[in-house]
């Protein structure tokens, strides 16, 4: 597994990260189980690992901290803050009310007392940034946190919040998590070029467009609306709408793309992530062993420019086929209030 330096800070990370989101009631319910695949993913060179505290509220933490016993100093390991961990309108967020109680009992899930990396899950309109980047900035002083990042934070928010370190003195920004797929690539418009532009790392989730680039979907009766995610977020799989259509259809060229150079769609897809200068690591979550398995074969594949010339044609370069992917859209555009008078 290669690595890669994160973000001008000096850590060394394989080009693959193991994420977590699938460890305990949203995916691989059994402790004993997802602790294997975690050891599986470490012991094929990965040596990076990302969390978040509302990952199965909680649980996906826990399991962590339970595969990491005996590892934990040859880990690099993430987590991140945000979303409600409660009923309790302080429970969520990023103040620093919260960010101070959150960061402990991640710690303490996780079973260990520094994160080499803790990030702003979205950004909150509610808390000015100021106030983020200072508690944050307090927790690395503190040696509780070795370096801070966002996650899905538009090109704005992160240039705010690099002029905000600089003209407060507070610890900067070192990563971003966008999401990044062949068939998500509104990123490349302006957040990977803003992000490379500071020097931030890019750790880059939903590489398999939360499946769509698995190779399970070749018709639209493939995609299963009553399965897992697909229940609550219709708008991202519905094939009866016009945009996944264009999903489905841009999938079948994919294919035709994978089968020519004889690799598996998923190692395309991946290789295709990996391929951008801006991107440092690319997440995966594997819900079982043999995904993982698949996966980490995929790790040696490089797309030579005529492959990458040819996924632009399938895809253009920095669209979302689907726009309804978005994972946030800002109040200015969310709330009708702030739009009209």
């Amino acid at each position: 597994m290669r690595r890669r330096i994160l973000g001008g800070t000096g850590i060394s990370v394989s080009e693959y990260c193991f994420g977590t989101m699938m460890l305990g009631a949203w995916g691989t319910a059994d402790h004993d189980e997802a602790v294997r695949i975690v050891h599986a993913a470490l012991d094929a060179g990965i040596n990076f690992v990302d969390t978040a505290d509302m990952y199965s509220d909680g649980e996906s933490e826990i399991i962590v901290g339970k595969a990491l016993k005996g590892r934990r100093d040859d880990i690099v390991l993430a987590s991140k803050v945000h979303f409600p961990m409660g009923e309790d309108d302080n429970r969520r967020g990023n103040s620093r009310r919260w960010i101070t109680r959150a960061v402990e009992d991640s710690l303490r899930r996780l079973d260990t007392d520094y994160l080499d990396l803790y990030q702003l899950h979205r950004p909150d309109p509610a808390t000015d940034v100021e106030e983020s980047l200072s508690v944050l900035s307090d927790l690395v002083r503190a040696g509780k946190v070795r370096a801070i990042g966002s996650s899905v934070f538009p090109a704005e928010h992160i240039v705010e919040a690099q002029w905000t370190a600089q003209r407060w003195g507070h610890v900067r920004l070192r990563t971003e998590q966008p999401p990044y797929s062949i068939l998500n690539r509104a990123a490349e418009a302006a957040v990977l070029p803003t992000a490379h532009r500071y020097g931030m790392g890019v750790l880059t989730w939903s590489p398999l467009a939360s499946g769509w680039l698995s190779g399970r979907y070749e018709r639209a009766a493939d995609v299963d609306l009553t399965e897992g995610r697909r229940t609550v977020q219709r708008h991202k799989f519905d094939p009866a709408l016009p945009a996944n259509a264009c999903k489905l259809e841009a999938v079948g060229e994919l294919r035709k793309l994978a089968a020519d150079i004889g690799r598996p769609l998923t190692h395309v897809a991946l290789a295709f992530v990996r391929a951008h200068p801006a991107v440092t690591s690319a997440i995966i979550g594997p819900r079982t062993m043999a995904q993982l398995t698949d996966l980490v074969a995929g790790s040696d594949l490089v797309l030579e420019a005529d492959v990458l010339d040819r996924i632009d044609r399938i895809v253009p370069p920095g669209t979302d086929l689907n726009p309804l992917d978005a994972d946030y859209l800002p109040p200015s555009i969310a709330e009708s209030a702030l739009r009209r008078r």
